[in-house]
């Protein structure tokens, strides 16, 4: 069952993806170009995403989930070094190259060689950031 849930929630959020134009890089560089030709329309796909999360995290308490034993718990509300350089790191590869880690990957199949290159890059940060983030906490801690 857990595992059909999951194709079905797969599948539907890549559709949005590409139904929002959250695949079409250059709707995305569009979008992050604000002093050029901005494409304000992943405001729309950005509050389409925040609204229904802000209710779901309210209708979620005291309930549990249909496969698994209980909902994830909400994200601590702190900024800190690992968030901050996260979301740096985050926001350059969005902005250079167009996509995020979902679009990048529900575009694998027509992104062309670039796309590929993404995939792999995103992938080989993703293994080498448990190593960074343990080098930045040691230095957070001896500061």
């Amino acid at each position: 069952m857990r595992i059909l849930i999951s194709l079905v929630a797969g599948a539907l959020f890549g559709g949005g993806l590409f139904v929002s134009g959250m695949t079409d890089t250059r709707k995305v560089q569009g979008w992050l170009d604000v002093f050029g030709d901005w494409d304000p329309t992943l405001a729309f796909v950005m509050g389409g995403a925040i609204i229904p999360m802000f209710f779901a995290w309210r209708f979620t308490k005291g309930r549990k989930p249909l496969a698994a034993d209980s909902f994830p718990s909400l994200p601590r509300p702190e900024l800190d070094h690992r968030l901050i350089t996260g979301s740096v790191l985050f926001g350059m590869g969005w902005g250079l190259a167009g996509l995020c880690p979902g679009p990048a990957l529900a575009s694998i199949t027509y992104g062309g060689i670039g796309g590929l290159v993404f995939l792999a890059a995103m992938i080989t940060g993703m293994a080498i950031a448990p190593r960074v983030g343990s080098q930045l906490d040691r230095l957070a801690a001896t500061a």
